[in-house]
């Protein structure tokens, strides 16, 4: 599919704390660019849409200070409620950026337009039911379009599901595969992401069911046992992350042949303490049943607004590490994906990096189209990007 539109890339929900750190990393990335004559790959044309016309001429003029460049820059106004707008708004791009949450009550009507409009759509959702809904409802219509609807483009799941996918390259082809995936970081949240964290506790998310290609496929993909251990090698515990991301690699791996004929995953935190371990179990259950009643919930959702989210200082000091302990029957070896601010620099570069790819590298991705992973959607090629940008994807041993 080769679309000729006048936006490469839209963000939408760029005055919103996360899409504004997207759409600046767009206009940084293209200043780079453009200072170093980089023949590889043209500045992005992209625009900024929302609901709010003033706050996105104070986005526009953010972006102009930034590169003079950015005077090019499309506005749009567009919003949840009116399915039109949204059609206009992807009909004008190649691929549409979402950090428009919580997406299970606010998405859905933009992925519709994305499959009408014949756009690809790039989102951060770490919500299994959406995700499921999405499969369930128009997996189908967008692979008939050749639309690519790729969900969880940031933290969740990019490091996890392309860090699989990085291990699984370096081991046989056409032995079993396990690998289990540690996840050590440090960084904030913003107003946003805590109110989409609340709304997943309240609606109770159900899990996602086994993928309808694993049979037709041939090919197993199931998660580990997790338990809580101690590891001595870490001087440290794991306790098994209740994220997507297991959901999202699990999903990878029964569509891809790489992962081989029975592939296993878990995922883990690692905590440094056992009173730390502690702590967060009971910390996590608390805030998921405060959220389940109304009162209650109302009460969580003034500790952050929507719009609030950590200071450039602090992002400065976050970062991540995602080490991957892989083995076939015949080898073992030891990965990491690893960065800096794990909820929001490194989110927005993620997720405006797998829209850049989904533009400008069509001819060299899976040809592949309907709801999917950012692994099955864009591999390898992301992960080159990726790297290039600054992310790491290391062999440590093995």
């Amino acid at each position: 599919m080769t679309l000729d539109r006048t936006y490469d890339v839209i963000v939408y929900g760029a005055t919103g704390f996360t899409g504004r750190l997207v759409a600046e990393y767009l206009a940084t990335r293209g200043k780079e660019a453009s200072a170093r004559d980089d023949a590889s790959e043209r500045p992005a044309r992209f625009a900024i849409a929302g609901r709010n016309a003033g706050r996105l001429a104070e986005v526009k003029a953010a972006l102009e200070a930034i590169d003079p460049a950015c005077a090019a820059v499309g506005v749009i106004e567009a919003t949840s409620e009116d399915a039109a707008s949204l059609e206009r708004m992807a009909s004008q791009a190649r691929v549409v950026i979402t950090t428009v949450g919580p997406y299970s009550s606010r998405g859905e009507p933009l992925v519709e337009a994305c499959i009408r409009a014949g756009a690809d759509y790039a989102d951060l959702t770490g919500e299994p039911e959406f995700v499921d809904r999405l499969l369930e409802r128009h997996h189908e219509a967008a692979r008939a379009a050749g639309v690519k609807i790729v969900n969880c483009c940031g933290f969740d799941s990019i490091p996890h599901d392309l860090g699989a996918l990085f291990t699984v390259t370096k081991l046989p082809a056409g032995e079993p595969i396990a690998v289990e995936g540690v996840v050590r970081a440090h960084g904030s949240f913003s107003g946003g992401t805590w109110q989409s964290v609340l709304e997943a506790m309240a609606r109770g998310g159900r899990r996602r069911r086994e993928a309808r290609s694993e049979e037709a496929r041939g090919r197993r993909a199931q998660g580990l046992k997790g338990r809580i251990r101690y590891e001595k090698g870490l001087r440290a515990w794991v306790c098994p992350l209740p994220s997507i991301d297991p959901e999202i690699v699990l999903r990878s791996a029964r569509e891809l042949d790489v992962y081989g004929p029975d592939f296993q995953y878990g995922h883990y935190v690692q905590v440094k303490s056992g009173l730390q371990l502690v702590i967060g179990i009971a910390g996590f259950g608390a805030v998921a049943a405060l959220a389940k009643v109304g009162p209650t919930r109302e009460l969580l959702r003034k500790v952050r607004s929507p719009g609030e989210g950590p200071s450039a200082e602090e992002r400065a000091r976050g970062w991540f590490q995602v080490t991957f302990h892989g083995k076939s029957a015949s080898r073992k070896v030891v990965t990491r994906v690893s960065g800096g601010d794990p909820g929001y620099s490194e989110t927005a570069k993620m997720v405006a990096e797998a829209a850049l790819c989904m533009a400008f590298d069509r001819a060299r991705l899976p040809s592949r189209a309907g709801v999917l992973t950012p692994a099955v959607a864009m591999g390898e090629r992301l992960i080159e990007r990726l790297q290039a940008a600054g992310i790491r994807f290391e062999l440590l041993e093995g």
